[in-house]
């Protein structure tokens, strides 16, 4: 079995501290561009984000769902790009953010996700090298790493699913949503009165 380096193998740890400490200073900020035009087009925007994302994971899931590591996955979303887990998990992030309804928000969670993923890809890219050897050194030749490319995408007329690990997954696939409600719950909170807000954020 090969090893995982610590960003690999602590991934969703500290994805989940990162995004919990995000959470927290929602809890004591403010939007600057509250009561203005400004406020609910940022929102707009980050439901589309987080929509796209949402239905994009759940397509990556799909996929993927009882064949990581085990079988080389090139086709549907993956025949666009390496890592479309990733890519439409960054669009998640970036969605959250302007749900906020300020810019500051996806920017740090921008920094974040450029500081500590690229680790991430490279080792489990590493790792499938040397389990699929030179399959995948002609998959990652003909397609890109993060951006999708539609020129390149092919699909199957059939894909052998496996349901159990497919439901258990897409729960973690949809837990954007979840936090745009959290962020609406806050709001609600910062309104009446309930939590005060300590400063406004841009």
């Amino acid at each position: 079995m090969l090893s995982t380096t610590f960003s690999e193998k602590n991934r969703s740890v500290i994805s989940f501290i990162f995004g919990f400490c995000l959470v927290a200073l929602t809890l004591v900020t403010v939007s600057n561009w509250e009561h203005t035009l400004m406020a609910p087009v940022l929102f707009a925007i980050g439901c589309v984000l987080v929509g796209i994302a949402s239905l994009g994971r759940i397509w990556c899931t799909l996929y993927i769902s009882g064949y990581k590591d085990h079988r080389l996955v090139t086709v549907g979303p993956y025949s666009m790009c390496r890592n479309p887990l990733y890519f439409f998990s960054f669009l998640g992030g970036i969605g959250v953010g302007f749900a906020t309804e300020t810019f500051v928000f996806p920017f740090l969670i921008g920094i974040g996700f450029g500081l500590y993923y690229p680790a991430v890809i490279r080792s489990e890219e590493s790792r499938l090298n040397k389990i699929h050897g030179e399959r995948f050194e002609i998959y990652r030749r003909q397609t890109p790493r993060f951006f999708p490319t539609l020129k390149q995408f092919h699909e199957p007329d059939e894909y052998h699913v496996r349901p159990k690990i497919f439901r258990t997954h897409i729960f973690y696939a949809l837990w954007f949503i979840w936090i745009l409600g959290i962020l609406e719950l806050f709001e609600s909170f910062h309104e009446v009165g309930i939590i005060p807000s300590l400063f406004s954020l841009f």
